[in-house]
């Protein structure tokens, strides 16, 4: 199965993959692989897939299952499925698999730079914090995210994301903001480039703190956009069963809490028990229905010309 390695994978082979092996003797090999890429090669591998489960967090799942790449689970297949947040297994009619894990979009920002927490996603685009802003690009998931969340406080769409490309161009054209591409990039950036404040995700933020970075995550007021984590069972191979087996059991209370505890990614499952620390920090399963996720189709048919625009504005 597909893997996002790092921190990632150690959290997963905690709470999803000895238990899974031990419980059922079952034997996971897991090969690293961010989402556009586990794409490319389960479409690659179409009439000989190699995987068994492929993960997702930008969206894929959507296009996979109508290309017929991800075999449907059926609702009854997953015994955690009565305890699942509202949303996180809607699109298991369109084929697709369920959100394992989710992370909303958020500001990290510095603790000795910046006195109090920012309030707005236009708070990113004060001038005092010129020259100390960072952001992600957009062939990063949660550059995409992000830029959303921006781009619906400033006015745009989904299908007009012109505020928001053109908020964040201005500022980084100024020189008053960076791009970064990756997830130690801006751990790098916070740490050696002088940045303040970034929009990114609640996980990676926590990730940070756990570096020693005098940093924080908050959550917007005016709302923000979520990521989400699917776990989908490959079509064509021979082991979809024990598949989907292992997707319910990373859906367990047991792997939510550890993915909770060691990654600050919000349950999907609302029976899970957190630790007061962690339950202040992270969105409960019962608050994701008051985030927004944008239709993942929507984002594949507008992505294209997001890049073209972006490169425009960001690189060149």
């Amino acid at each position: 199965m597909t893997s996002f390695g790092g921190d990632w994978e150690d959290a997963y082979v905690e709470a999803v993959v000895e238990p899974f092996e031990d419980e059922t003797g079952a034997s996971v090999e897991l090969v690293t692989l961010y989402s556009a890429d586990a794409m490319t090669q389960v479409t690659a591998q179409a009439s000989a897939p190699q995987f068994d489960v492929v993960h997702f967090s930008g969206g894929q799942e959507a296009i996979a299952a109508e290309e017929g790449l991800i075999s449907p689970i059926n609702s009854e297949e997953l015994t955690n499925f009565p305890d699942l947040a509202e949303g996180v297994a809607d699109s298991l009619e369109e084929g697709q698999g369920p959100a394992i894990q989710v992370t909303p979009m958020g500001i990290i920002y510095h603790t000795e730079a910046i006195d109090e927490a920012p309030t707005t996603w236009s708070d990113i685009l004060n001038d005092d914090y010129a020259g100390h802003v960072a952001f992600t690009d957009l062939t990063n998931a949660y550059g995409v995210q992000t830029l959303l969340a921006i781009n619906s406080e400033l006015g745009g769409t989904v299908n007009d994301v012109t505020p928001g490309m053109e908020a964040i161009g201005g500022n980084v054209s100024n020189g008053d903001g960076i791009v970064v591409a990756t997830s130690p990039d801006l751990q790098a950036a916070f740490a050696q480039r002088n940045t303040w404040i970034a929009p990114y995700a609640q996980d990676y933020a926590f990730t940070l703190i756990e570096a020693g970075l005098p940093v924080e995550f908050t959550v917007p007021e005016s709302g923000t956009t979520v990521s989400y984590v699917t776990a989908n069972v490959v079509e064509g191979r021979e082991n979809e069963d024990a598949a989907t087996a292992l997707i319910d059991y990373s859906l367990t209370p047991e792997a939510q809490e550890i993915f909770a505890e060691s990654m600050r990614y919000t349950p999907v499952n609302t029976e899970v028990a957190l630790s007061d620390e962690v339950e202040n920090s992270v969105l409960a399963p019962e608050e994701l229905d008051t985030v927004e996720r944008v239709d993942p189709h929507a984002i594949d048919e507008n992505e294209r010309d997001w890049q073209d625009n972006w490169n425009r504005l960001i690189t060149e």
